[in-house]
């Protein structure tokens, strides 16, 4: 057996628990006002300048929890707005092995997700920005009938 790839996978899995772990480690949840999110799904419409390498690259905002999906891997856990910045987390993620542009667009998005971002609102319109990456985001039409 190659332990390359089994390797690459397991250090890859490392990576991630540790970019999740340790910058949220203490962060609590606490309610507060979402500036209107909760209830709102929104469209990645572009990953640190690039098109997202998944169609159904999105997030979504629940009462008191979000989940996103960049193509590969779901993420999710508690989040807040807080001073202009989206604080989200501890964030739980599952650990599916992906190549390519939509490992590193998910690579980043987690890195962006946990370094509570600088979040932006106009209309239809979000942006989420931290001193590494940002993300640009259009809000989906509301489906609950």
């Amino acid at each position: 057996m190659g332990h390359g790839t089994d390797s690459t996978m397991r250090h890859a899995a490392a990576l991630v628990a540790l970019v999740l772990a340790v910058p949220t480690a203490g962060c609590v949840a606490q309610a507060a006002p979402g500036h209107g999110l909760a209830g709102s799904e929104w469209s990645f419409t572009s990953i640190d300048g690039e098109k997202p390498a998944s169609n159904k690259a999105k997030i979504s905002f629940e009462k008191d929890r979000l989940s996103a999906n960049v193509g590969c891997n779901g993420t999710g856990g508690p989040w807040r707005v807080e001073d202009g910045r989206l604080v989200a987390g501890p964030l739980m993620q599952t650990e599916m092995y992906c190549a390519g542009p939509v490992w590193n667009q998910e690579l980043a998005t987690t890195a962006l997700l946990v370094a509570a971002p600088q979040i932006s609102l106009e209309g239809d319109r979000m942006e989420l920005r931290s001193r590494g990456h940002f993300a640009e985001l259009t809000r989906l039409p509301d489906t609950a009938e």
